[in-house]
């Protein structure tokens, strides 16, 4: 009896315990009620707010920020007014609000800290004319992938736009960065410092080029010569493309600015551009107009770099004094070098700070060694041609060869197929000129020189075109040493070319003359 009596006693408190849990449930279901909802719960016009703030905590690194900002004639940052504060970037923060709706609502609510609101992810406050606002942002529901907010209300929300992706915005995100326009229709480039020289924008000049594709010409030694046009266009586009994110000071002073090497810049380059754009009535006009951008490398740093390159030069000057004379007349660019308009690695692992600034603005940034590196490429060498013939072969209707003490000439006449096109003739017979085409299109420049030719000529070819100002090319390739030849144009030395380019082209000849 006594333990049917135990049993009876058992019985009857878990009889007590689970009407006490059913009725505290009950309870807790009449003071929380969740129900689904499209309700916008804020209507906040962004062009009405005239303050703006927030405090956000990183949960993953642990750090605070608080940002507070009132708007004038414009935004301004409260702890330094000569902040540039990105109107865009506070528009995009209030974006959310101007019709901020909730997928659920959450009533009756007594205990905020289930939904993270007792300790607030992010708290933003702003205030129009007429009223304040609170928006606290909570935890973060990963069954509804929605987070919970509380607008003051008494109520929690769950919604899908998530005000803690907007208000992880540092300092550095609110800046409003200097623009660097596309350069649709550049006019003239004008270089100073490092480089002095400009270029100017021709887009039917035929007198001064036979390659059509020639739109960029600068003065050489009182002569007017053209440019590589992709190699100015990507030229342009390592300037259009430049990340300035990365700003080092946002009022620069002189001292700051002579501290960054910017006081005297070590490249500057201003190009005059135009672009096509509405005006007030709707109308496509034309406006011209400038930019100007200024390089310089950390001043120590160069100063240490240059010491390093003069001791080298120094030692290699004395380890072989006949290199010098050789070199003296050859660019600095090698050949890969030539290729990408820009200086390669030197392989010392030598870490570059550079900087750069836009005109006369307040925001210095700082750029990573290879976009230094690619905007300091702007010499005559790193945007000349590096092909040696430039033009168009369909242009080409005779070529004259000159081969070891031999003269042959090939000639280009209509075939009497239309579809065909033209043919090509040696001593009357139809040849194949492809592998010749393809050799003499393959001369390219490993570097520039002006150093007249000591040795002989291997290969000599001239080539007639179809052009009435250049009714003729002569090229020219003379023995240099074992692993380049110089290429002389229209009697001036150009550039080194390879050996084996040279070796192509004639084995391209002889397959044609000898029958090979």
């Amino acid at each position: 009896m006594k333990r049917f009596r135990k049993i009876y006693v058992l019985l009857g408190v878990l009889a007590v315990f689970c009407i006490a849990t059913f009725v505290v449930m009950q309870i807790e279901e009449q003071k929380e009620e969740i129900s689904n909802t499209d309700e916008i719960i804020l209507e906040v016009d962004s062009s009405a707010v005239e303050s703006l703030s927030w405090d956000y905590t990183d949960e993953e690194e642990g750090t605070e920020t608080s940002l507070a900002f009132h708007k004038e004639d414009n935004w301004l940052y409260d702890e330094d007014e000569a902040f540039p504060v990105s109107e865009e970037k506070i528009d995009e923060l209030l974006s959310p609000f101007a019709s901020f709706g909730a997928a659920f609502i959450i009533e009756n609510v007594e205990d905020f800290s289930q939904y993270g609101l007792d300790d607030p992810l992010c708290t933003i406050r702003f205030s129009t004319e007429d009223a304040d606002y609170e928006i606290q942002v909570g935890d973060y529901s990963t069954m509804d992938e929605q987070r919970y907010i509380s607008i003051g209300d008494g109520n929690v929300y769950l919604v899908s736009d998530d005000p803690a992706e907007y208000y992880s915005a540092a300092l550095s995100d609110m800046i409003d960065n200097d623009e660097i326009p596309d350069f649709d229709d550049v006019t003239n480039i004008q270089f100073a410092g490092s480089e002095e020289y400009s270029v100017a924008y021709e887009e039917e000049n035929t007198t001064d080029t036979y390659c059509a594709d020639d739109v960029y010409f600068t003065e050489r030694d009182g002569e007017k010569k053209p440019l590589d046009t992709e190699r100015v266009d990507s030229y342009l586009s390592s300037i259009s493309g430049l990340a300035l994110s990365e700003y080092v000071t946002y009022n620069a002073t002189e001292e700051e600015l002579a501290s960054y090497g910017l006081d005297d810049p070590e490249l500057s380059v201003t190009v005059d551009y135009s672009y096509t754009a509405s005006n007030e009535e709707g109308e496509e006009e034309v406006t011209s107009d400038t930019f100007v951008l200024h390089v310089s490398r950390d001043p120590a740093e160069s100063d240490a770099s240059g010491e390093d390159e003069a001791s080298a030069g120094d030692s290699s000057a004395a380890g072989d004094e006949s290199t010098g004379s050789a070199e003296s007349g050859v660019s600095e660019d090698t050949g890969s070098e030539a290729e990408s308009g820009a200086s390669e690695d030197t392989g010392s692992g030598e870490e570059i700070t550079a900087y750069a600034r836009v005109g006369e603005s307040q925001i210095v940034y700082q750029i990573t060694g290879d976009e230094y590196e690619s905007l300091m490429a702007a010499s005559y060498d790193d945007l000349r041609h590096l092909d040696v013939f430039t033009g168009d072969f369909e242009d080409v209707t005779q070529i004259d060869i000159s081969l070891e003490g031999s003269e042959y000439t090939i000639s280009a006449q209509d075939s009497e197929n239309e579809d065909e096109g033209r043919i090509w003739l040696y001593q009357e017979e139809e040849i194949d000129i492809s592998n010749l085409q393809s050799a003499i299109q393959s001369l390219t420049a490993s570097s520039f020189t002006e150093e007249a030719p000591a040795d002989v000529e291997e290969i000599g070819l001239v080539l007639h075109l179809n052009n009435e100002n250049f009714p003729q090319v002569q090229i020219q390739l003379y023995r240099y040493d074992g692993t380049n030849c110089i290429a002389v144009v229209d009697g001036e030395p150009v550039s080194l070319v390879s050996r084996s380019l040279m070796v192509d082209l004639a084995e391209a000849v002889n397959s044609i003359v000898l029958g090979q």
